[in-house]
């Protein structure tokens, strides 16, 4: 992996109404998902992490809160209004790496590049994150294909589902200049991917990555998660 000059932004404040409780909070070798995540964010050795939680969830707070704890450059961002969408709460990933600028932290005078996550891709590992970091483009993405489960359908075929559109999205790395260019059209769920598909060629890399495709919405893919070890009880 290359020098360590970047932030990561950790998007973490969806309300996971289709699954019907915290994605967060979800186990994964025995602690909860956005710890798995946050360690994983760690070991790339950024100058600072943002996560961005829902207002009014003690329970992700309390995890975040002891991770501030020991880990100082992990910056709590509380999104008041997390039912907006994923637009907004990376607005304000990206306004909390500014206010760290404008602080006068030096650590912001040296990020030059930013990635930025989620929190249920549960098989995203290490290797796949350097491999982003490594990157040179403008925008180093992942590239993966959705996946479905039909819940009233318990079958292999309904279970493996996948609808043949690909995806090019989160994680990625992006220069922290162009990040913060485009945060003023970000709203809603109106996210990066549109502004990425617009840039030349030669500007955006995409590594691909099936095992990126598996992330958990609905308590079906939840099912098959915990049937694939993927996700604890």
């Amino acid at each position: 992996m290359s020098a360590p000059n970047h932030a990561v932004i950790v998007l973490a404040s969806g309300l996971s109404q289709r699954l019907g409780q915290p994605k967060q909070l979800l186990n994964k070798n025995d602690e909860p998902l956005i710890s798995h995540m946050l360690k994983l964010a760690l070991t790339t050795k950024p100058k600072v992490i943002s996560v961005v939680i829902p207002k009014d969830n003690l329970l992700i707070a309390d995890v975040i809160a002891r991770w501030v704890t020991k880990e100082p450059k992990i910056k709590t961002v509380t999104n008041p209004n997390p039912e907006i969408g994923m637009g907004h709460s990376l607005y304000l990933g990206i306004e909390s790496l500014t206010q760290l600028a404008n602080s006068n932290d030096s650590r912001s005078d040296l990020i030059e590049r930013v990635l930025i996550m989620g929190v249920d891709q549960v098989l995203l590992d290490l290797a796949h994150l350097c491999q982003l970091l490594d990157g040179n483009s403008t925008v180093v993405a992942s590239g993966y294909g959705s996946w479905r489960l039909l819940d009233n359908d318990k079958s292999e075929k309904g279970l493996k589902e996948r609808p043949i559109n690909n995806i090019v999205g989160l994680p990625l790395v992006i220069d922290s200049a162009l990040l913060k260019q485009w945060q003023t059209t970000l709203g809603g769920d109106k996210g990066l991917r549109h502004l990425i598909r617009a840039l030349p060629p030669d500007q955006i890399k995409t590594i691909n990555n099936q095992q990126l495709s598996y992330d958990i919405d609905t308590p079906a893919q939840l099912n098959y998660a915990k049937a694939q070890d993927w996700i604890g009880d």
